[in-house]
């Protein structure tokens, strides 16, 4: 078989898996979620089974602790958040209306020293560009919850998903093996080579990512609860837990909770500090926790990270979300090896093959 037909049985095989991921998207969410918990609770059962428990042993310790851990966190934490949720629904109408007042007393200020012309410029610009921006996040929002967090979906999750991670838990290395007997002889070691590659990179950036948005989540919520913002618990916990899109995390959590903080107080300190929690957040975990926990040799790039995630979330839902960065760094890997193999071949050189 010549490579060229190789290689168009490849890319067909990749078009028909992405066809079957885009129609079976609404019932994926529960075996997406249960084999990323089996990844990423693999390593603590690889290391009780090399020291001497059984695999399937292992695998229902592993799994009951982290059930419980999961458990634990929420007993303590929901009660709090939901507390939290049904007073904001309660104030938002008041809260929305004060703060459109001093918007607006801020806007008629600067209004004041602009030429009428430029007044209206100014606001058709914002408008459109606020229109956009809101059409665009409502639409990834109203796909993300229609295609991945319908109720039977939660329901799957809480039934399907610990089975799942179960299964794949106890049974990883037959399947690793069953798949690398599949692989085609002549290509074997490439794809291996490729597949260490990007294990390794989604190993790092996901693993360390759940910590750096944990420890972030942490920080928000603790910190803007002791200066005393209304819904400061919610508010730091959304804005850490959604910072594995960079730079997103610390962005929407300024924006909210600085809004919250000028409605709530008067005096300038309060709101200053505010600030300067998710400014001190985001030279901690630029500086210290992603260095540390995720490491510069994952080769993700924040753009290429937020491109897939919003892709994924278009075309997928919530399920695209989830596989939008194993996705991107396989690609990442890919292309990275054919832009090596072009830079060698004389397609690249026009010599031949030759190096020179």
């Amino acid at each position: 078989m010549t490579p060229t037909r190789q290689a168009l049985i490849w890319i067909g095989g990749l078009v028909v898996l992405g066809l079957a991921l885009h129609v079976l998207a609404p019932i994926l969410l529960p075996f997406v979620v249960g084999f990323a918990v089996a990844y990423f609770l693999d390593p603590a059962v690889q290391w009780l089974d090399r020291h001497g428990v059984g695999r399937t042993l292992a695998t229902v310790l592993v799994l009951v602790v982290f059930s419980a851990t999961v458990i634990l966190v929420l007993a303590l934490v929901l009660p709090l958040v939901q507390g939290q949720i049904i007073s904001f629904a309660q104030k938002a109408p008041e809260l929305f209306r004060v703060l459109q007042e001093r918007v607006m007393d801020a806007i008629a200020r600067v209004s004041a020293q602009l030429s009428a012309a430029d007044v209206e410029r100014l606001k058709s610009a914002a408008g459109g560009v606020a229109g956009d921006v809101l059409k665009f996040a409502g639409a990834l929002v109203a796909r993300a919850w229609s295609g991945g967090l319908a109720f039977l979906n939660l329901l799957s999750l809480i039934f399907i998903s610990p089975v799942v991670a179960f299964y794949i838990l106890r049974d990883w290395d037959k399947i690793v093996a069953k798949v690398r007997g599949w692989l085609p002889r002549d290509h074997q070691k490439t794809i291996e080579r490729l597949v260490g590659e990007a294990d390794a990179m989604i190993a790092g950036f996901v693993r360390g990512m759940a910590l750096v948005c944990l420890i972030l989540a942490a920080f928000y919520g603790t910190t803007l609860t002791l200066i005393g913002l209304e819904f400061g618990l919610v508010v730091g916990l959304v804005a850490g837990l959604i910072s594995f899109i960079p730079f997103v995390g610390a962005a929407v959590g300024f924006v909210v909770s600085v809004g919250l903080a000028v409605v709530q107080f008067a005096d300038w300190v309060p709101i200053a500090l505010t600030a300067g929690v998710f400014i001190a957040g985001q030279a901690i975990e630029g500086n210290f926790l992603t260095p540390k926990l995720v490491g510069e040799r994952i080769q993700l790039h924040a753009v290429w990270v937020i491109f897939a995630l919003l892709a994924g979330g278009l075309l997928f839902g919530f399920v695209g979300v989830l596989l939008a960065v194993p996705l991107a760094a396989v690609i990442g890997v890919l292309v990275r090896f054919f832009i090596g193999r072009y830079l060698d071949s004389s397609l690249y050189r026009g010599d031949g093959g030759r190096a020179s």
